[in-house]
């Protein structure tokens, strides 16, 4: 009798296991070809669905805008045909090293935002890009929704600085270089509403849960703050540390992260 021996038995795949292994085949092979065909344009959908349509700054936000605007700032040149849509006016500043870690590239200078800005800040295209779609897209429909009337200025306290991070103690000899010494950061400390009113992050920033939602201005500021968590990859503001109780630091290019 011929000995057993049962680690020499290979088993065989079942019907179902080989059937499931084609059908996933054959599902990954239809999915690759389908993004091929939208990604070169031989098939055509509507731009809205179509994550490599260019980005629509005056479209409404959707589930793809985020990728967009990602891929558009990634782009030197997709990010500057997209600021020329904007309505935006700015001077195109010279590519300069101002120091070790410092200095900016495909950066504007903005005169004109659609909002005043007391001084006209110097910031890389992708940020530039990106703080139009906040006041586009989420400063002013809070705005909207909490007093019935629009932005008109922006305070803000700080872009383009060659300088290292802050984390409280001051910008200390030896840390890493802030994001504003690359011209992609804006510090926003406050902002003004057609009526006259100004509401600043200092005095109207909601200290506690409670009685934030009695306050329209307190409101607007987090709806404020969520919203440039959408448009932005790192947004730091009062909760994060005291350094930041008078202002919202809005950067691109770093960590991503919302406090």
């Amino acid at each position: 009798m011929a000995p057993h021996d049962d680690d020499s038995v290979k088993p065989i795949p079942s019907r179902r296991k080989r059937w499931f292994a084609v059908a996933a085949a054959a599902c990954c092979a239809a999915l690759a070809a389908s993004v091929w065909a939208v990604a070169t344009g031989r098939v055509e959908i509507p731009e809205r669905f179509n994550p490599w349509a260019p980005l629509d700054v005056a479209a409404e936000p959707d589930w793809l805008t985020g990728f967009k605007l990602s891929r558009t700032r990634r782009d030197p040149v997709r990010c500057l045909s997209a600021l020329a849509q904007t309505g935006m006016q700015y001077d195109l500043l010279t590519d300069r090293v101002t120091g070790p870690g410092c200095g900016f590239r495909n950066a504007v200078r903005l005169r004109s935002a659609g909002v005043r800005l007391g001084s006209t800040p110097s910031l890389s295209c992708p940020m530039a890009l990106s703080f139009f779609m906040w006041e586009r897209h989420a400063l002013q429909p809070a705005a909207m929704q909490r007093f019935g009337q629009p932005v008109v200025a922006i305070d803000h306290v700080g872009s383009y600085a060659c300088r290292n991070v802050n984390r409280g103690e001051g910008a200390v000899p030896g840390a890493s270089r802030s994001r504003h010494a690359t011209a992609d950061a804006l510090d926003v400390a406050g902002l003004t509403l057609a009526s006259g009113r100004r509401i600043t992050v200092l005095q109207s920033w909601p200290r506690d849960a409670a009685t934030s939602v009695d306050d329209p201005a307190a409101m607007l500021l987090l709806d404020a703050h969520r919203g440039a968590c959408r448009f932005f990859n790192g947004v730091l503001g009062p909760n994060y540390n005291a350094a930041h109780k008078d202002h919202f630091h809005l950067e691109t290019g770093g960590y991503d992260m919302c406090l």
